[in-house]
């Protein structure tokens, strides 16, 4: 594979993904959609002993969901997925691109909006998720506690309950997004990158500003 710093060579490589972070992704979404799986099957008539499975998935994704955190505070540029400010402003200008009526808006850095909106709303239900889940688990015994479904009243719980299931009904319809968005031809070199870790120099130079996100001065900082 071609070095990051290498987005000069006209066929070179540009690093979009590293290793670690792909593993996370990948392990995330196998935890969602276990989560997901052992939720709505026996909704819909199929039965199987679902529960240990589903909080067990429900305790990886927490784990992992912590672990993205920390790194991507400490060891990431946290601020390349964030939502500022002058992106009201580029939004309005893409907004008018479409509709005919001004020059093309500015290219985004490393993520683009609708990626780091997206990014914004699955963090928030899958967090709201995480947190009820992690309480719904004091109603059922594991290896480490027994039962004690009096923790909290009816009637917390009942919005526990409540919470949970719209933060689960949510993250199904994000993730029935986030696939076909992946799938569609014109992203196929993001979904790419998410497997190989790369991606074009051709698709770097059209989709993203160098001013705005540089991987040579990533790799280099990283030295």
């Amino acid at each position: 594979m071609s070095n990051p710093r290498d987005i000069a060579a006209p066929d070179g490589r540009v690093i979009r993904h590293r290793g670690l972070d792909r593993l996370y992704h990948w392990l995330m979404a196998i935890s969602v959609l276990t989560l997901l799986g052992t939720a709505f099957l026996p909704i819909v008539g199929l039965k199987f002993a679902w529960v240990d499975i589903h909080w067990m998935a429900g305790v990886v994704l927490a784990v992992l969901v912590l672990f993205h955190i920390v790194r991507s505070s400490i060891w990431l540029d946290i601020g390349a997925m964030m939502i500022w400010p002058r992106d009201a402003v580029a939004a309005w200008k893409a907004a008018r691109y479409e509709l005919g009526a001004g020059p093309p808006p500015p290219k985004p850095g490393k993520y683009p909006l609708l990626q780091r909106g997206y990014h914004a709303l699955i963090a928030i239900v899958i967090l709201a998720a995480i947190v009820t889940g992690l309480m719904m688990t004091v109603k059922i015994d594991t290896p480490f506690w027994v039962r004690n479904p009096y923790w909290l009243s009816q009637s917390t719980w009942g919005i526990v309950y409540v919470i949970h299931g719209l933060a689960a009904m949510t993250v199904l319809a994000l993730v029935i997004v986030h696939i076909h968005f992946a799938i569609r031809p014109e992203k196929l070199w993001i979904t790419r990158s998410m497997i190989f870790g790369w991606i074009s120099r051709r698709d770097y130079l059209a989709h993203h500003d160098p001013a705005r996100w540089n991987p040579e001065a990533g790799a280099r900082a990283r030295e």
